[in-house]
């Protein structure tokens, strides 16, 4: 019986944790606001409570765990809205490299060593401090780098090169089953698709793992194989 009850109160608990949190925030853990992390860490150990001890009341943990999103919910568009309250609430981007110089002061007030700021710009692929104009801890602990100009890549307006579009491909396949919404998207029919599979020896679609189209026309195909018998993937023109 008592097995039966933590059942009950796990598969609720995650149902109801599931509900609440996609319709507040779908941002990852790592990025999430000190607020909302916080919000996390109290929902952890209340519902830990809850399902650990069979002796604490069901129905208050649910309630608990509705009001914490509640609040987590009401504060975060009290930050929306209102910058200053949000800058008491969150730590907010800060500076710790403005125009080129460690900024001492703003690293001291964040706990961040010159190894903390060396560690995420390499992350960044920066391996070179004298390359860096800004570096700003954000409100996640992430921090985000402008390079100097010059050691920034060359764009084709800079160039006055000219560009085609480039949009999203569409996935036609997906692990074996033909997308058949996506075909229709692309005025594109089953029937097209299944010859140009056979233009390259592929008579099922089950036979492909992937395939997508761009909008260029190209369609990329991924076979379904076995580890022992890697082939390459290719593009159709």
């Amino acid at each position: 019986m008592v097995y039966l009850q933590i059942t009950i109160r796990v598969i609720s608990i995650l149902a109801l944790l599931m509900l609440l949190i996609l319709k507040t925030s779908r941002r990852k853990i790592g990025e999430l606001p000190v607020f909302d992390f916080l919000a996390i860490i109290i929902l952890g150990s209340v519902v830990g409570a809850d399902i650990a001890d069979p002796k604490v009341a069901h129905l208050p943990t649910a309630y608990a765990v509705v009001l914490l999103i509640a609040i987590q919910f009401i504060v975060s568009h009290f930050i929306m809205k209102n910058r200053v309250f949000g800058g008491k609430v969150t730590f907010g981007p800060t500076v710790v490299i403005q125009n080129g110089q460690f900024v001492k002061s703003n690293m001291k007030r964040l706990r961040y060593t010159l190894d903390d700021i060396l560690m995420h710009l390499r992350q960044k692929d920066v391996f070179d401090v004298s390359e860096v104009e800004f570096a700003i801890v954000e409100d996640s602990g992430k921090v985000s780098v402008l390079k100097k100009s010059q050691y920034q890549p060359v764009t084709a307006a800079e160039m006055s090169l000219p560009t085609q579009y480039k949009g999203m491909s569409m996935p036609l396949i997906i692990d074996g089953k033909g997308q058949n919404e996506n075909l229709q998207k692309m005025n594109l029919s089953r029937q097209w698709l299944l010859n140009q599979l056979q233009e390259h020896g592929i008579h099922s679609i089950e036979d492909v793992f992937y395939a997508e189209i761009n909008t260029q026309g190209k369609l990329y195909i991924s076979r379904v194989v076995d580890a022992g018998n890697i082939t390459d993937d290719f593009t159709l023109v």
